[in-house]
């Protein structure tokens, strides 16, 4: 099974690294997550500026992709732009 892994609390949140280490049991795990915090944003996204994505971590930790954004938008640049496929569980 494919996960797409996002939050509000953003990329280096200790809340993420746990549950993507716990997800791996479930499949491959892509994290897609905000640069910075973003609780209580809701579904906003950003269209008034491009939205950036950095690489970030290492596999043996946390790896994935740091979005400029909203979480939507992390969801959004991820399947749109970032999987190679799309994800069965967001």
């Amino acid at each position: 099974m494919r996960i797409l892994l996002t939050n509000d609390d953003g990329f280096n949140a200790p809340g993420l690294q746990a549950i993507q280490r716990v997800l791996r049991n479930l499949g491959s795990v892509d994290v897609v997550a905000p640069v910075t915090e973003q609780s209580g944003v809701s579904h906003s996204i950003t269209y008034l500026r491009p939205l950036t994505a950095e690489p970030f971590g290492d596999d043996s930790q946390v790896a994935g992709w740091a979005v400029d954004g909203s979480p939507a938008d992390c969801v959004k640049l991820g399947i749109s732009e970032l999987l190679d496929e799309p994800p069965d569980l967001v």
